[in-house]
C-alpha cells in the first residue's frame, strides 16, 4: 500500500511584475523577486511587524559569483586530510546569492566578582639523591610555587556588535564560520540596495534571536573576566552580570551559499561564501576510516620508541 504523503502548506505571495506586469508567485519568506519573463527585480513590501522588523541596515556584495565559486573549490579542495575522498572531489553547486538576515547586539554589562589570584614566587630547596655511582649526593633546585590571595571587584563592559542569525536555513555556528563582516560598511537600508538580489525574511522571531544573543552577551562577559584577571593565574572565579541598555536591529548580510553533494544517501553538505570578505565556512564531512588508520600509525609510532627506549637501557 503506498504510504500518504501529506503536502506542506506554503503561502505563497502573489506578485504584478512592475515591468511587464506578469503575476508571479513568491516564497513568503523572500523580499525579492526577479521576474523569469523579463528579468526585472521587484521589491516585496510587507508591513512590519513586532517580531519581523523591517532591516535597519545592509552591507553590500563586494565578493563575485565567480570568486565565490573559486574560493569554495580551492576550500573544499583543500579541506582536511580526514575529509572524506568523494566529498574533495565534488564539484560545489552555487545554490544562490541571497541578503541573509540576522540580528546585531549591543549591551553593557556590570558584574561583581569573586576569584582566588595567584602570585608566583621562586625558592631554592636542598634535597638529597642518588647519582649514577649509587652514591647519595645533597643537592639544591629551583623551584616556582604561588601565593593565593582574596580579589573581589566590579567589571563594566561593552558588548558591541553581536551577531545572531535571524534565518532558520543557516545556523549560528554556520554564520559564524564565516564571520567577521567589516561593520564599517554597514549603511541604512533602502529597498533599493537589495534589487536584483535574493534577500530573505527573518524566519525566526526577534524574541528569539534577542534571547540567544543575550546569552551570548553573558558568555563574553565571562571570557572578558578571565582575561582581567591580575596575577600569574587564578581559581575559583565567580561572578554576576547585569546586561543593561541592550539595543537588537535587522541587519542584511551578504551571503553566497553553495551545496556538495558526495553521497547520494545523505544531503548535501551546505558552505557558505562570506560576499563581502570571501572567508568560507562549511563542515566537513570526517571519513572515520582514515580517522581509525591515523590512530593506529600513532599508536604504532609510539610503541616502536618504547621499545627503541626499552632496548637502549
Amino acid at each position: 500500500m503506498a504510504a500518504d504523503v501529506i503536502a506542506e502548506k506554503v503561502d505563497y505571495k502573489e506578485i504584478s511584475c512592475q515591468s511587464c506586469g506578469a503575476n508571479l508567485l513568491v516564497e513568503p519568506q523572500m523580499l525579492t523577486a526577479i521576474c523569469p519573463y523579463c528579468a526585472s527585480p521587484s521589491i516585496i513590501q510587507r508591513p512590519p511587524t513586532e517580531n519581523r522588523p523591517t532591516p535597519v541596515f545592509t552591507i553590500g556584495f563586494v565578493v563575485t559569483e565567480k570568486r565565490a565559486v573559486e574560493a569554495v573549490t580551492n576550500w573544499v579542495r583543500r579541506s582536511s586530510l580526514f575529509a572524506k575522498a568523494a566529498f574533495r572531489k565534488a564539484v560545489p553547486e552555487l545554490t544562490r546569492g541571497v541578503y541573509l538576515p540576522a540580528y546585531l547586539y549591543n549591551a553593557v554589562a556590570e558584574s561583581t566578582y569573586d576569584a582566588d589570584i595567584g602570585e608566583n614566587y621562586t625558592e631554592t630547596e636542598t634535597y638529597t639523591t642518588t647519582d649514577k655511582d649509587g652514591n647519595t649526593v645533597t643537592r639544591t633546585r629551583t623551584v616556582v610555587k604561588t601565593e593565593w590571595r582574596k580579589l573581589r571587584g566590579r567589571h563594566v563592559s561593552y558588548i558591541l556588535d553581536v551577531v545572531v542569525t535571524a534565518s532558520k536555513g543557516v545556523s549560528n555556528p554556520a554564520l559564524e564560520a564565516v564571520e567577521p563582516f567589516d561593520l564599517r560598511a554597514l549603511r541604512r537600508f533602502t529597498p533599493k540596495m537589495i534589487a536584483g538580489w535574493l534577500a530573505e525574511e527573518p524566519s525566526r522571531t526577534q524574541d528569539e534571536c534577542f534571547q540567544f544573543a543575550h546569552g551570548e552577551a553573558v558568555e563574553e562577559v565571562g571570557k572578558k573576566l578571565k582575561g582581567f584577571m591580575p596575577g600569574d593565574s587564578y581559581r575559583n572565579l565567580q561572578y554576576q552580570t547585569n546586561v543593561s541598555q541592550e539595543s537588537i536591529d535587522l541587519v542584511l548580510f551578504p551571503i553566497w551559499t553553495f551545496a556538495v553533494r558526495y553521497d547520494e544517501s545523505k544531503p548535501p553538505v551546505q558552505i557558505l561564501v562570506n560576499g563581502q570578505t570571501g572567508r568560507v565556512g562549511g563542515k566537513v564531512p570526517i571519513s572515520p576510516v582514515k580517522v581509525t588508520i591515523a590512530v593506529v600509525i600513532v599508536l604504532l609510532i609510539i610503541l616502536a620508541v618504547a621499545l627503541l627506549f626499552m632496548a637502549g637501557r
